[in-house]
């Protein structure tokens, strides 16, 4: 019985097809029978006929036996290494942090003690540490109805995502 294979979208399926004509013209530049490289590379000769024909059926790890029966399998190296969308997306998020604010030199901001708050604001301040939940919920507009956002943008704001939190879960905390 055959082995089920991952759908590709058809743009890939012709990619891989490339990719196994390739290695057959590379085989056959340097005039290797496919008996001979399919007994090298490991595989039956039908094996590599599908490999050359782009088979999504057939393992990564055989394409490479392929590719270090002809002596190319450093080119493997070169798949995905610019990766400009991945960049692009990492660079996106390290944007997005914001670095903490520097008073002076290190050994400055080690030594100092954080400064005194108010009563009133170091009651507020304990009473976010215990429900941060309630100090979003407080913040955002009590118009807005939660299920509106992919309505009106398609996207989930941050707003609509503190207001999903369920502020009455509390995580208990461990006892040192």
């Amino acid at each position: 019985m055959a082995k089920k294979t991952a759908p590709l979208l058809p743009t890939t399926d012709d990619l891989l097809r490339q990719f196994g004509n390739r290695l057959h013209l590379a085989r056959r530049r340097r005039r290797l029978p496919a008996k001979q490289v399919a007994e090298r590379a490991g595989m039956s000769p039908m094996t590599l006929r599908s490999l050359e024909r782009g088979g999504s059926g057939v393992t990564m790890g055989a394409y490479l036996a392929v590719m270090q029966v002809l002596g190319i399998e450093k080119d493997l190296d070169l798949l995905a290494k610019a990766d400009p969308l991945g960049r692009e997306l990492q660079d996106a998020r390290l944007s997005m942090v914001k670095p903490a604010a520097r008073i002076g030199p290190l050994s400055e901001q080690t030594t100092r003690s954080p400064p005194e708050l108010p009563s009133e604001q170091s009651q507020a301040a304990s009473d976010n540490l215990e429900s941060p939940g309630n100090a979003i919920k407080k913040s955002l507009p009590p118009t807005e109805v939660e299920s509106d956002w992919v309505a009106k943008s398609g996207f989930a704001s941050s707003e609509a995502l503190a207001r999903l939190i369920d502020p009455v879960a509390r995580v208990s905390k461990k006892k040192r």
